[in-house]
């Protein structure tokens, strides 16, 4: 009996091994690797005979791709699917790669967190200046996170890890999520990471009591997908919310705070700092007054970088590539209803 071959297009920098190990999966995989710049220049027939893609953020239209039935994106976060035709394809499947970088992610929000409550930044300028400030006991007096109420904006992969890392400081973690029902973690979990049976929450909130959360909490993590609900969450009204102490960290998607609001809230000190690692424009245009706003720590989108990158595509799109030749249902599957 003839097998019928499953053509996949690489376009994403793998290195040749992983490419081995892909094609050594099954016998059915014929794969075309072709990492370049844009799906423009890939021959027209190897994109035609496509059945499964692995891209950044190329998507081919539905008439040069009649075979594809499945995209696994290397990004968390797919919000320019939105609308896309191939949506409407029966059968067809975009999965993310949510969850393969949590573990780096919730490091770099840990980082923040205790960086923000020990007054780093503050130290790092009179660092420059050369100054041993005479009221330093006052200026740098911290907020110890150790017995702190950390709220997170969003229980997915990174908070789950970001909440596990937290428990041996002893924090209160109040969290949102839409489905209270479902404590299970439902996407990808590196193993030993996370917190795949909803454990380490002290309670849970519905994101419509957003307000009870801000107004708690020391220190508040953004870590949702973008939506039409989660746009401009939080804006002079939530910033007014919360405590004139609190800190504020975003790490979910640009567009989920309202910048001009949250440069006012900081120089009127309505909330002690905050650290940004995504912006409304991306790069952060040089006019922004945000480079200048007080006790803000910008960063360029970095909070998932890390160098295994490479690797963590290639492990999750292995598992997924294994899932869809046996048939069994993929992990990270994109819900347009849902926007993620």
């Amino acid at each position: 009996m003839t097998v019928k071959p499953v053509d996949i297009l690489i376009h994403y920098p793998l290195p040749e091994a992983v490419l081995e190990s892909l094609s050594a999966i099954s016998p059915r995989v014929r794969l075309s690797f072709h990492p370049e710049d844009s799906l423009s220049e890939i021959p027209a027939d190897v994109i035609g005979k496509a059945e499964i893609l692995l891209t950044a953020k190329d998507i081919p239209d539905p008439e040069i791709a009649p075979e594809l039935r499945w995209i696994q994106f290397s990004y968390a976060g797919i919000d320019f699917i939105r609308g896309h035709p191939l949506l409407e394809r029966e059968g067809f499947r975009a999965t993310t790669l949510s969850g393969a970088a949590s573990p780096k992610v919730a490091e770099y929000a840990l980082m923040a967190l205790l960086s923000l409550g020990h007054k780093l930044p503050m130290m790092v300028q009179y660092q420059g200046k050369k100054i041993w400030p005479p009221d330093r006991w006052k200026r740098f007096q911290p907020l110890e996170l150790r017995g702190s109420t950390v709220g997170l904006l969003g229980y997915g992969s990174i908070a789950r890890e970001l909440a596990r890392l937290l428990q041996p400081f002893g924090v209160k973690i109040l969290a949102t999520k839409n489905d209270l029902m479902d404590l299970d973690g439902d996407g990808y979990i590196p193993k030993g990471t996370g917190d795949p049976s909803g454990d380490y929450f002290t309670r849970l909130y519905p994101p419509q009591a957003v307000h009870s959360v801000l107004k708690a909490s020391d220190f508040v993590v953004i870590c949702v997908p973008l939506t039409d609900d989660t746009r401009n969450l939080i804006s002079s009204r939530e910033l007014e919310i919360m405590k004139p102490t609190a800190y504020l960290v975003a790490i979910g998607r640009g567009g989920q705070v309202d910048e001009d609001a949250l440069l006012h809230a900081l120089r009127e000190k309505h909330i002690a700092g905050a650290v940004l690692d995504v912006f409304n424009t991306e790069p952060l245009p040089q006019e922004s007054q945000l480079w200048g706003a007080p006790n803000l720590v910008i960063t360029p989108h970095i909070a998932g970088d890390t160098g295994r990158y490479h690797d963590l595509v290639a492990e999750l799109f292995t598992e997924n590539l294994r899932r869809y030749l046996m048939d069994e249902d993929l992990l990270n599957r994109y819900d347009p209803k849902k926007g993620y």
